[in-house]
């Protein structure tokens, strides 16, 4: 079986070795040495051009290298009918836990005015509530959100998590639907963004849902830039609803040069770094999915292009 790996940011040959000692058969080839298009049986692949996938006629199935398909599904030559598989943590719950965990901590021990007082050369003790005064809300229980909810609660911190259905999880509050955010929101004194981004929640996080968040909260976002709408999230941070944000997506990425969050003083950047997808750990679920394709069997992490994940 042949299969095609394509990813601008992702080094191929990890995944090479791993494919090729698992599975002695397989024809792996890195974009753009395809060979005969009509050959590729698979494609393994981050954030390919619109249009990329249609060249390949035979497709039986594309494995996303991300958790999040957003991007694949926002194509409209994407062929229809080719399942879509992503991954399902392989590694990056930790990583992204530990990320909202962070976020958390840095503002609730206040270090970006710690940061400001370092500048000005002031030594000057700052007030820090206890951890059970500082209840975080997160946006998304799936198995990333759900991870990073549990670290939480483990460090002492009351937990709110909101979704579209009904869910439970030992220790966290959990809220749903419309008529469950209003509450969830007012309870929350940073929000920790794990949605999916989907037609239903992109643009979500506007100028009305960062309203119902306690004055002086705080956002931490590591989904999807799609989520957020900027000017927004901006104006709430510039009149004071917003004390601070840490953002790791963005709408447009790499951030523009001249974009208003990399000066902004509320704003702390990263490049998209949360988790990374790494051979070590996920390698085995691909190599599980192609064996269960090449069977005839359902594959692990397979999308439901209706809902976006």
């Amino acid at each position: 079986m042949k299969l095609v790996f394509f990813s601008e940011t992702d080094d191929p040959a990890p995944w090479r070795e791993a494919l090729r000692t698992a599975l002695p058969g397989i024809d792996f080839r890195v974009w753009p040495d395809v060979g005969d298009p009509a050959d590729v049986r698979y494609t393994l692949v981050w954030k390919p051009p619109a249009g990329w996938h249609r060249r390949f006629p035979a497709l039986r199935a594309i494995l996303s290298l991300g958790a999040g398909v957003d991007a694949l599904l926002e194509d409209p030559d994407l062929p229809a009918g080719v399942p879509i598989t992503r991954m399902v943590d392989a590694g990056m719950g930790r990583q992204m836990a530990e990320y909202a965990a962070h976020g958390v901590m840095h503002f609730h021990r206040r270090m970006p005015e710690y940061a400001a007082l370092q500048r000005e050369g002031r030594w000057q003790p700052l007030e820090c509530p206890a951890a059970t005064e500082f209840p975080v809300g997160v946006l998304g229980l799936g198995v990333l959100g759900a991870q990073a909810a549990q670290m939480l609660v483990a460090m002492g911190y009351p937990v709110n998590a909101w979704t579209r259905t009904p869910r439970t999880l030992p220790g966290v509050t959990c809220y749903a639907g419309d008529a469950g955010r209003a509450a969830f929101l007012a309870g929350s004194r940073v929000l920790v963004n794990f949605l999916p981004l989907t037609p239903d929640t992109r643009g979500l996080i506007d100028r009305s849902l960062l309203a119902g968040l306690p004055r002086g909260a705080y956002l931490v976002n590591l989904a999807r830039g799609g989520h957020v709408v900027e000017d927004d999230l901006l104006a709430a941070l510039d009149d004071g609803q917003l004390a601070g944000a840490m953002l790791d997506v963005f709408g447009s990425e790499p951030l523009p040069v001249g974009h208003r969050f990399w000066r902004h003083p509320r704003v702390i950047v990263t490049p998209h770094i949360a988790a990374v997808t790494m051979a070590e750990g996920a390698a085995d679920q691909v190599i599980e999915n192609l064996k269960r394709l090449e069977a005839g069997d359902t594959p692990r992490g397979l999308v439901d292009r209706s809902r976006g994940y």
